[in-house]
Parts: structure tokens; C-alpha cells; sequence
């Protein structure tokens, strides 16, 4: 074992992928049925907590009154009344619905431990939540367009 063998192995160690045993969800898809259900890139988002491209979501700039929803389970995760525009290029809220999310420590950036969030009912990667929100939480729920459904408010 040479010493760029031993620092691979260890980094991986200390810093392995994120990974949901799906028994923990009241919603559970073997690995074929989310494929059969989502699209690639949604699945790598979801699934495999992917990012899809900063500016590519329709939803970023969408501030419509309404709701978005899980795009895994239809759990409502987000009220419009808490999205702002962040300018990052990802749908950006400053706060989730009660009961709607699960977070933990992601560790898969070397030295640095990001909070993830993920939907409590069916375990999609949902993004990221970082301290340089607006008023009142000071939060950017900063999120992954294809794992969101926007529903309208009933007009």
C-alpha cells in the first residue's frame, strides 16, 4: 500500500456517500422502482443526491402563490410564502412546512459538513440548508428543482 493508497482509503472512511437504508420512510421503492419512475436526472437527485445544474429549473424563478410538493411522494414540503430569490440559481425558502422535512450532516465535500435535507416521508434529497437566509430564520433551504412539483393555490 503506497501512501496516495492510504489517503484515498482513509478519506473515504471518514467522508463516505450519503446513503438511506429506505426502511427508515413511510414510503419505500426498491432502487427499480424509483428508476421506473423517475427521470435520470431526477433519480440521480433524488436517489443518489445528485445536483442539477445551477439555473436549469423553471422553478427558481417561479413566485406563483401555491405549494411544492415532493416529487417522490406528494408530501407538501414548501408554502410559496417562504420562497425568495436567492440568486444562486436553485429555488431558495427560508423555511419548510411543519413535519414536511429530515436533515442530517453531509460530509461528501472534503472538510466541510453541509446540513442536507431530505423529504421525512420518502428519503428524497431534497438540497441543502445553509445560515445565509433571509429574515425571520436567517436560512436558505437551497433546493434541487427536479425533486419539487409546484401545485397552484386554488384560485
Amino acid at each position: 500500500m503506497n501512501r496516495r493508497h492510504f489517503l484515498a482509503m482513509t478519506t473515504a472512511a471518514l467522508y463516505p456517500l450519503p446513503t438511506f437504508a429506505d426502511d427508515r420512510f413511510q414510503i419505500t421503492r426498491t432502487r427499480q422502482e424509483w428508476q421506473d419512475r423517475l427521470t435520470t436526472t431526477q433519480f440521480n437527485v433524488m436517489r443518489e443526491h445528485g445536483t442539477e445544474p445551477a439555473f436549469s429549473s423553471p422553478l427558481d424563478k417561479l413566485f406563483k402563490p401555491g405549494t411544492y410538493q415532493c416529487r417522490g411522494c406528494d408530501l407538501p414540503l414548501y408554502s410559496s410564502k417562504a420562497k425568495f430569490d436567492s440568486g444562486t440559481g436553485w429555488p431558495s425558502f427560508y423555511e419548510s412546512l411543519p413535519d414536511a422535512i429530515g436533515t442530517r450532516p453531509d460530509r461528501t465535500l472534503l472538510f466541510l459538513v453541509r446540513t442536507e435535507c431530505h423529504c421525512r416521508r420518502c428519503g428524497s434529497h431534497l438540497g441543502h440548508i445553509f445560515d445565509d437566509g433571509p429574515p425571520p430564520t436567517g436560512k436558505r433551504h437551497c433546493l434541487n428543482g427536479v425533486s419539487l412539483v409546484f401545485r397552484p393555490a386554488p384560485a
